[in-house]
């Protein structure tokens, strides 16, 4: 029997450390930003149409910056994506009105999406054949690692120098990634089959409709979680955990406990099969959120349960991109996938926002739980779609 092939290659370690410390720059950037217009006479409505902008040129600009990175090159395409992003947040220190926030928004995302489908494309370069769910697994750490430390070093920043040096710090920091991304692997190149725009190809219509299905519920948990557990005064969970952190804290947990259970315990020749089981796991959780009796008990049972497998469940879709797609096309690949996942997190957002509000307004507190079950529903819809998934990679071993 052949020895697994070797994870931990210096391509891979700088791909994990590019990708902790694109979301640890730029979730000191997200919760700020909303404080620096609300500084600039915006109201908290407005200090919110940021990062609906911010996401909306996210999710349009993947369809056009994956393919984009197929012709150029991925690493091309996380080099001028870590510059861009720093300019943008050069520029952002400079403005004194937030109109001009609001305009900028949309073409940052846009180069958002470039960095991010670069970065995953060239990911499925290094990852070997036989480790790809693990390296995955692995993999996955390294956005929520930057999300869970990033915001609480922002705010410092923030309050203690304020937005403008905070930004220039930031806009330092992605100038030296995009310095790091240069010794990155070229990837493959095809510009001859490549086109600016293209259609993802079916073999993408169910991954893509398993992102966005899971992505409506997804987000709209950051802000009303925390919203409930200040509205109904829950305490501090086991006396420590700030109340409106609770949820997203051990969300974070959940899936850190779940990656290192998968990498030990391992996937072997078919990852797919799990997908089915994370999905009902993920679901789970959302339907203990809206069901079970309590307050901080509750967001901490079911956000462990919740996080274990909805984490699982973007690394066994990624895994099954680049088993389904072609070297040369995988940065329109994630493209799509991009596209589904920031497409259902701004749509969730809105829809299941407005099932709370009107459920807040009816039943009081309990309105939030019918958001929390309209949640459920969404995740568990994907399940058909997942066994789907699980016919085609199994006629692919074939």
């Amino acid at each position: 029997m052949a020895e697994p092939s070797r994870l931990f290659t210096r391509h891979f370690v700088l791909v994990f450390a590019i990708t902790f410390i694109t979301f640890f720059a730029a979730f000191q950037l997200f919760p700020t930003v909303p404080l620096r217009l609300l500084k600039l006479g915006a109201t908290v409505a407005q200090s919110g149409r940021f990062m609906t902008a911010f996401t909306a040129g996210s999710a349009t600009g993947a369809l056009f910056t994956g393919p984009l990175g197929d012709r150029v090159g991925q690493r091309r395409m996380v080099v001028l994506g870590a510059v861009g992003f720093g300019l943008f947040l050069a520029a952002y220190g400079l403005l004194k009105v937030r109109w001009a926030f609001y305009v900028l928004a949309f073409p940052h995302g846009v180069v958002w999406s470039g960095l991010l489908t670069g970065t995953m494309a060239t990911l499925g370069h290094v990852l070997p054949v036989d480790r790809r769910a693990d390296g995955m697994s692995l993999y996955g750490l390294a956005s929520p690692g930057g999300v869970v430390f990033g915001p609480a070093v922002g705010l410092a920043v923030y309050k203690a120098w304020g937005f403008t040096p905070m930004s220039a710090a930031l806009a330092g920091i992605f100038v030296v990634l995009g310095l790091l991304a240069l010794s990155l692997p070229p990837g493959n190149v095809n510009p001859e089959r490549s086109s600016a725009f293209r259609l993802p190809p079916k073999t993408l219509l169910a991954p893509s409709m398993v992102f966005f299905a899971t992505a409506l519920g997804y987000g709209a948990l950051g802000t009303y979680t925390a919203q409930e557990a200040l509205r109904q005064g829950f305490p501090p969970l086991f006396g420590v955990l700030p109340t409106d952190a609770a949820f997203l804290t051990c969300m974070a947990s959940g899936m850190v406990i779940m990656r290192i259970v998968m990498t030990h315990r391992g996937f072997g020749g078919n990852p797919t099969r799990l997908l089915p089981g994370m999905l009902l796991a993920a679901g789970l959780g959302l339907v203990l959120l809206a069901a079970l009796p309590g307050g901080a008990g509750r967001h901490a049972v079911s956000a462990l349960i919740y996080g274990g497998g909805y984490s699982m469940v973007h690394t066994l879709l990624n895994a099954h991109v680049l088993e389904v797609t072609p070297a040369d096309e995988r940065g329109a690949a994630f493209g799509a996938t991009l596209f589904a996942f920031d497409s259902g997190i701004g749509i969730g957002s809105f829809l299941i926002g407005g099932i709370i509000g009107w459920g807040c307004r009816h039943v009081g507190p309990a309105g939030f739980r019918l958001g929390w079950a309209a949640a459920a529903f969404f995740a568990l819809a994907a399940l058909p779609l997942s066994r789907r998934l699980l016919r085609e990679s199994r006629a692919l071993a074939r």
